[in-house]
């Protein structure tokens, strides 16, 4: 009930109190902390951040997160590329397999200043890249997806016949920039032991194909990891000379249930506003479905199920076992934890309640601004502009 008269007291647009909702709200302090750690953790090693934005797409959470206004930063669509390179971002790796039809696009780009490198696994997108850079008169860098961990895509680090040949057609035209993985299995791995494994296969991988290129006389100046689990919990960073992370910036449930983050670090939620009661069935209805939640159900998996996301007081305090138990369009239906024994919290109509998400990217994709916050604080000291599209 206080809560609600707080609201009636403080409905004004610049407190979390007055804003509309759902929207997603940004606790610029826990995203500086996680930021922080990153750094810290990496700069011992002489390893490079180079950040993945796509996490974010936010011109002004990237300026925070790079190491300069110019990069170096890693992309998963070229409309994030323009949109950062607009804003003066100069190093950009494009981390999405290359389509020889969007090689125009990369060309209008570089033409333009930006150095985006491309990422590609097979002789024919080699033999492309090689020819829409000697039309161009502009050597387009590739690094060769290695896969570690047989997640997705890549060449087996032990392919020796496949590395040389795609570094060889890269050769007649383009550039061979090194090669870079992601431990796309380690959001399976489960314990800090199984989490170290993933990171030392993943260094290992990349190290291996870099050898094998090496060896065949090819350069290879980039060797390149990516995964926020196995950037926190790798041991060795022997051989790398960069790591490419990108949710790291906000950590979300799935995070915590890894063991990347604790649910303190998580960084973004969703403001919602209490809109019923069903005290037959122990529910409370807020205005956030999976419209503003995302469908993601990652943490379904883990040994704790967050349901469609964690919900917390105004101030980002989780209130215990409470939990977005099911999702339609604009109706979230809010629980205690199936089989927990919590307690549902007294709250009225017009109460507000922040919401962790399963995984930030989803949630944030269906958001096109960021309310920043500090803390606890309800005072909203900016409103961030945020872009999706490809």
């Amino acid at each position: 009930m206080e809560q609600a008269a707080a609201a009636r007291g403080e409905a004004r647009p610049d407190t979390l109190h007055g804003v509309d909702t759902p929207c997603l709200v940004l606790d610029v302090a826990r995203m500086e902390n996680n930021v922080a750690r990153l750094r810290g953790r990496l700069g011992p090693s002489g390893v490079s951040l180079r950040p993945h934005l796509k996490t974010a797409k936010s011109v002004e959470v990237a300026r925070r997160v790079m190491a300069s206004p110019a990069g170096p930063a890693t992309v998963s669509t070229l409309m994030e590329a323009e949109r950062f390179a607009a804003a003066g971002v100069r190093d950009i790796t494009y981390a999405v397999g290359i389509a020889p039809a969007k090689l125009g696009r990369v060309l209008d780009l570089r033409s333009r200043g930006a150095d985006v490198a491309v990422v590609l696994d097979t002789v024919e997108q080699a033999v492309a890249v090689a020819a829409a850079s000697r039309a161009a008169g502009d050597r387009i860098p590739a690094l060769i997806e290695v896969d570690c961990d047989g997640h997705r895509s890549g060449v087996l680090p032990g392919d020796v016949h496949g590395l040389v040949a795609i570094g060889r057609a890269l050769g007649e035209g383009a550039e061979l920039r090194g090669v870079m993985t992601h431990a796309g299995e380690s959001y399976s791995a489960r314990g800090p032991e199984a989490l170290r494994r993933c990171a030392e296969g993943e260094r290992r991988a990349v190290v291996d194909a870099a050898a094998i290129l090496r060896g065949a006389g090819l350069p290879c100046p980039v060797v390149s990891v990516g995964s926020t689990p196995t950037a926190f919990a790798a041991e060795d960073f022997t051989g790398v000379t960069e790591v490419r992370a990108g949710v790291f910036v906000f950590f979300d449930l799935v995070m915590a249930g890894i063991g990347a983050c604790t649910v303190g670090d998580v960084a973004v939620s969703v403001l919602a506003t209490v809109i019923g009661h069903r005290r037959d069935k122990g529910w409370i209805l807020v205005d956030a479905g999976w419209m503003a939640m995302s469908r993601d159900r990652g943490t379904s998996r883990q040994a704790v199920d967050q349901g469609y996301g964690l919900v917390c007081d105004i101030g980002g305090e989780p209130y215990g076992d409470l939990v977005v138990v099911d999702a339609n369009q604009e109706h979230g239906i809010v629980a205690v934890r199936p089989g927990s024994g919590g307690a549902l919290p007294d709250l009225a109509i017009g109460d507000r309640v922040r919401i962790l998400p399963n995984h930030a990217c989803a949630t944030g994709a269906q958001h096109r601004e960021y309310r920043v916050v500090r803390g606890a604080s309800p005072a909203v000291e900016a409103t961030w502009d945020r872009f999706g599209g490809w």
